[in-house]
């Protein structure tokens, strides 16, 4: 990032930060409603990381510091503030004027009193185990402190177990422990990685069904090598 960018960047959050009211209280049973909209990207639990961050003992940390998750964009990587009220409070009500040409593609929250809530569910649930503070205190279930994080299918029996793709003819072939081969249209098989525990065994890819008439399918690889090491060009 060049000087004159830095700088400007560095001025829009001192102005966002003027507006916060860092001892503004809010209610956090309302505020776990709200945090309904962070659960497809982010977690609660350590080490779970989504689309976004997991979100776990981040309270009164700096922007960017989740070691572990790799696909912070470079302008806050560059900041220099810390998660509280204050700056959640200005990055809640508009990440994109906040930080300008961030990753985050959440519009924002432009009810102040609604921010106000969340921030006060947020500031226990991203305190030190947070997550299970906020299931014990009745505020969230326990699979929404996990984030809308994959299914694990390490254990899937022989009819998901993928054991050769034969492509031909713009079609997958997908065979399967059980005996089977599914076909499948070329632009509706995606292949996937998984490498959490959450994933499938090493070199045991797992075929996923999707699509609202079951025309869909994923194939979970535990490595991306093992995709292309699989996949035979065969009619």
């Amino acid at each position: 990032m060049d000087r004159s960018y830095r700088s400007i960047a560095g001025g829009l959050v001192a102005f966002w930060l003027t507006l916060g009211s860092a001892n503004a209280e809010g209610d956090a049973k309302r505020g776990a409603a709200a945090y309904r909209a962070c659960v497809a990207c982010h977690s609660l639990e350590p080490g779970v990381q989504l689309t976004g961050p997991s979100l776990a003992e981040l309270w009164g940390k700096k922007t960017a510091s989740v070691n572990d998750f790799p696909r912070y964009s470079a302008v806050l990587r560059a900041q220099e503030f810390f998660w509280d009220e204050t700056t959640l409070d200005a990055w809640l009500a508009d990440p994109a004027a906040f930080i300008p040409e961030n990753y985050m593609s959440f519009r924002g929250v432009e009810d102040a009193a609604v921010r106000k809530d969340l921030i006060a569910f947020l500031r226990q649930a991203m305190a030190r185990n947070g997550a299970k503070s906020v299931v014990a205190d009745g505020l969230i279930p326990a699979q929404m402190a996990r984030g809308q994080a994959p299914a694990p299918v390490g254990s899937a029996g022989p009819a998901a177990r993928v054991t050769s793709i034969r492509y031909c003819r713009h079609t997958y072939f997908v065979g399967t422990a059980d005996g089977a081969e599914r076909p499948i249209w070329e632009m509706n098989l995606r292949l996937k990685v998984d490498s959490s525990a959450s994933g499938p065994k090493n070199g045991m890819p797992v075929l996923t069904a999707g699509g609202m008439m079951g025309d869909r399918a994923s194939i979970v690889f535990s490595d991306p090598k093992q995709i292309s090491a699989l996949i035979e060009t065969k009619c």
